[in-house]
């Protein structure tokens, strides 16, 4: 995967769908002195965050990102959570955690080189979403026949593109931009569960948190579809974790214990937003 592709990933892991580049004012507090120096504030989490990027982040503290923040900032002691607010577009990581303005970013793709990552709190995957009375009941992979010729939605640039491309299903798939401004539109998979309700799509491939939240959240009965039995391709399943300053090794293992000791608490927080939760042998976690 090239280094493009790889930052247009890492973007749409994080739901980057803001397109803007200036900052939103910043609430964050001055930062203090962590263990061994550490430039990580002792008495607050500061996090980096997007302000309209649910089910992530939301400044209005309603997505599942900002409720793993209080479970951190509890576990870590921390009196509040302050938010650094940017956009999740290039450039999110060298204007906030790079320019010590906040402390973690919660969700960060594992492997990313402008983070360091601390062990994965979950993994997900990308998941195919229809309506139950859609004629596409038992589709359980993008290769099914059962989708050629249908007009299926997908971000530009993510991984299900380069499978849809190899079984000439994009000839018929609708294309979203992988960037949009959040705060001044709907997320991209929001218009596409929409679009999809509307009748404009037959079915949208969404990574699977935003699948998931948005088709819990409608009014139509839909089916969502872990994408784990493609058999070639590329890969539909990551790892996530929380970001932080290379420099900061005594906070990652901080947080590393935090997740250790809390992993039924974080699962419990993904699962009530409907994240399709896969263990290390890609079986579900629902409990």
């Amino acid at each position: 995967m090239t280094m493009s592709r790889r930052r247009k990933l890492r973007l749409f892991l994080f739901a980057a769908a803001a397109a803007a580049l200036a900052p939103v004012t910043a609430l964050a507090q001055g930062a203090g002195l962590g263990a061994a120096g550490e430039l990580v504030d002792p008495e607050v989490l500061r996090v980096c965050a997007d302000p309209s990027n649910m089910p992530f982040t939301d400044e209005s503290g309603e997505g599942f990102e900002n409720k793993l923040a209080e479970l951190v900032a509890e576990k870590t002691g921390r009196k509040s959570v302050a938010y650094t607010w940017f956009p999740m577009v290039m450039g999110f990581v060298r204007n906030t955690l790079r320019a010590n303005r906040c402390d973690i970013i919660m969700g960060y793709a594992q492997g990313d080189e402008l983070v360091q990552n601390t062990n994965a709190y979950y993994r997900s995957t990308y998941a195919l979403v229809f309506k139950k009375d859609s004629g596409l009941a038992g589709v359980e992979t993008i290769e099914d026949p059962k989708l050629a010729g249908k007009k299926i939605g997908v971000v530009a640039g993510t991984p299900p593109t380069a499978n849809m491309a190899a079984i000439k299903l994009m000839r018929t798939a609708k294309i979203y931009p992988l960037m949009v401004d959040t705060r001044l539109m709907p997320s991209v998979a929001e218009i596409m569960i929409k679009d999809m309700l509307a009748g404009a799509i037959d079915a949208a491939i969404v990574w699977g948190p935003m699948a998931g939240y948005y088709a819990k959240n409608s009014r139509t009965d839909l089916v969502l579809v872990p994408l784990v039995k493609e058999k070639s391709g590329s890969r539909m399943i990551y790892r996530i974790t929380m970001g932080v300053r290379p420099s900061d090794q005594e906070w990652k293992r901080t947080l590393n214990k935090v997740i250790r000791e809390n992993q039924a608490a974080i699962n419990q927080i993904l699962l009530d937003y409907n994240v399709p939760l896969l263990d290390e042998h890609d079986q579900p976690i629902t409990q």
